[in-house]
């Protein structure tokens, strides 16, 4: 299965600014902390702030921070925010005339990873980015105590 690296930076990202509920961070330093490139990061937090996950301000104390608390984010919030599947999608293109043997097979697959999905998205629903932050490791040289070097 494709890893995604959005859902990935995403998820990062929020984990950072749940450290620090009450400040903002800049895009640059996301990037820092999340080792890319600040552009990348605007890129996904546009799409957060479109899904009403996180705010954004400009101006000298300007950058962005959780909506809610992390407690009230899960993380099927945050993957539908990034518009991808949550399972790749498998099988052989059977055209508009194909093969009946494929067709067949990939209508039993669809069937399971419908069903895989479905639990997929049941269990992101149930867990939260407070829950993901609470077992975070902070990096030596970005501690996740809110003790960020701001610009």
């Amino acid at each position: 299965m494709k890893k995604s690296s959005r859902l990935s930076l995403a998820l990062h990202a929020l984990v950072h600014l749940s450290k620090q509920p009450e400040e903002t961070m800049t895009s640059a330093t996301l990037a820092q902390c999340l080792m890319t490139n600040p552009v990348v990061v605007r890129r996904v937090l546009g799409q957060l702030r479109a899904a009403g996950l996180v705010l954004s301000s400009k101006g000298h104390e300007g950058g962005w921070r959780l909506a809610r608390g992390a407690e009230a984010i899960s993380l099927f919030e945050v993957h539908a925010a990034m518009g991808e599947n949550l399972l790749i999608r498998i099988g052989a293109d059977a055209g508009e005339k194909g093969c009946g043997i494929v067709r067949a097979v990939n209508a039993m697959m669809g069937e399971f990873l419908d069903d895989a999905e479905a639990l997929l998205a049941a269990r992101l629903k149930r867990v939260s980015l407070a829950a993901i932050a609470a077992t975070a490791t902070p990096h030596p040289l970005y501690p996740l105590n809110g003790d960020h070097q701001h610009e």
